[in-house]
């Protein structure tokens, strides 16, 4: 049984009479441990998938399975557990602190609250354990700071911490480095595969950034999304190496030479005719990618959209001009 399983996600905004659907038919299934990458244009339906993932969005269709119960029908204790075990690092690491709190409050609080911990000295000792992980040392410099004194890959490691006193089987990791200086981004990372490999956690780690999200990734998997359904799926390292999609081609080449994580390779290069993605509400017919599309192909990409097929093992793709079929 998958830790998380998602089968033709729905969801849909309502505004008077019109709505409008930002996700299409979205599978996924992530196991203990297990990280999953979702990379693509911002506006593409990656954060949106993320606050599912996390509960804090329902959705219009399909089924959203933890542990093997629908999320949508859970209550009580039931709920409550999900809510524990299922966490989410945000964005913007200036706004999910309170600002108003000491660094060893906001993380002995769920401490107290759902590990029933009282003793002050076990909390202080707990809480010290937890910054350690995080990568903040000396402890005794951080305990009693306040968001203000805290630079912003400072604020995300405790937020990390707050998450991590929660024992949680599952992180949605939110573009939590963009907000982040370049030189500590690899460093934030780097601690986060050390606390799976600690504490066999399972990662969806939303991400604009191609090479990032490749080092994230590395030896996991990923999925590419474009208008709100994924294009491409399957092994990282195949992805990134030989894409296929040619929307994943395109990315590939604005991530290249990013941080040093991909190499630039000239030959290799691919890009969209248009910087401006389709909105929600005009999504274009056929394949929604075709109107940017180079190697598009008149009568038949403006015409069928394309569903997952099997490319190989270990990857599935969405194109038409991928599949051997193309009447």
């Amino acid at each position: 049984m998958a830790l998380v399983e998602l089968k033709d996600i729905v969801k849909s905004f309502r505004n008077g009479k019109t709505e409008t659907t930002v996700l299409r038919g979205i599978d996924l299934k992530i196991e203990s441990g297990e990280t999953y990458c979702v990379v693509g244009e911002s506006g593409c339906g990656k954060t949106t998938l993320g606050k599912i993932l996390a509960g804090l969005s329902d959705y219009s269709g399909g089924s959203y399975l933890f542990e093997g119960k629908e999320v949508s029908t859970l209550k009580g204790e039931e709920w409550k557990h999900f809510r524990q075990k299922v966490q989410m690092i945000h964005q913007n690491p200036y706004e999910s602190l309170n600002p108003s709190m000491m660094v060893f409050d906001m993380i002995a609080n769920p401490l107290r609250r759902h590990k029933g911990i009282k003793d002050t000295g076990r909390l202080y000792s707990e809480v010290s354990r937890l910054l350690e992980v995080v990568g903040l040392t000396p402890v005794d410099d951080f305990v009693d700071k306040y968001p203000a004194f805290l630079s912003g890959g400072q604020r995300q490691r405790v937020s990390i911490a707050r998450i991590l006193a929660l024992d949680p089987s599952f992180i949605v990791v939110d573009e939590a480095t963009s907000m982040i200086d370049t030189s500590l981004r690899i460093s934030l990372l780097t601690t986060l595969k050390e606390i799976q490999e600690k504490m066999d956690v399972a990662y969806f780690f939303i991400t604009h950034d191609l090479a990032l999200g490749k080092y994230f990734a590395s030896g996991k998997k990923m999925m590419i999304m474009y208008l709100g359904q994924v294009v491409e799926e399957g092994d990282t390292q195949k992805i990134v190496s030989s894409p296929a999609h040619p929307y994943t081609k395109a990315i590939l080449t604005a991530a290249r030479g990013n941080t040093g994580i991909l190499e630039e390779k000239a030959e290799d290069r691919f890009e969209l005719l248009g910087v401006d993605i389709p909105s929600f509400s005009q999504i274009p017919s056929g394949c929604p990618l075709h109107p940017r599309c180079p190697l598009a192909v008149k009568g038949l990409c403006d015409v069928r959209n394309p569903e997952m097929h099997r490319l190989d093992d270990s990857r599935l793709v969405s194109c038409l001009l991928c599949q051997g079929d193309q009447k």
